[in-house]
């Protein structure tokens, strides 16, 4: 019967601890394998990590990073072409929702529809943005563009 209160450690699991500095005899005496001199052999040699031996250190000897930076505040787009949208088996009518039940974008992401490509076919699109080209393009095929979350942008 195999439980909790059978289980054994297997012969040769577990390794008894290597005791240095025990004696000339025991392989591990005398500098107890720390070799011969210098700062690493020393009780408290120890560097902290990115010490260079006194030489200035990378992190000291590069500039510091200057300027502005927008990174926190960016508005980044999952970008979709005219092409992507122009299968047919897509419905006319899409929207953020429908691109990511569809696999075009994740479904957390803003969209922005660009120009490249054609339009065969009316489509209705409501995206967080569009590029001119591509507005021009869907209209042009007798579609209508939409802004998605237009009023909570600009609130």
């Amino acid at each position: 019967m195999l439980d909790l209160g059978h289980l054994k450690i297997r012969t040769g699991a577990r390794h008894a601890k290597k005791r240095v500095g025990r004696g000339t005899s025991s392989g591990h005496g005398k500098t107890a394998g720390r070799g011969h001199k210098g700062q690493k052999s020393r009780s408290g040699g120890v560097k902290r990590p990115g010490f260079e031996g006194g030489q200035t250190p990378l992190y000291r000897r590069l500039p510091k990073r200057r300027g502005f930076n927008n990174d926190l505040f960016r508005k980044s787009y999952a970008i979709l072409n005219l092409t992507d949208l122009s299968e047919p088996d897509l419905p006319e009518k899409m929207g953020p929702a429908e691109f990511a039940n569809h696999g075009l974008v994740a479904s957390e992401e803003r969209v922005k529809i660009l120009g490249g490509g054609e339009v065969k076919r009316p489509l209705h699109l409501i995206a967080h943005a569009f590029s001119k080209s591509a507005r021009k393009k869907i209209e042009a095929a007798g579609g209508k563009v939409e802004l998605a979350g237009a009023a909570l942008e600009n609130a």
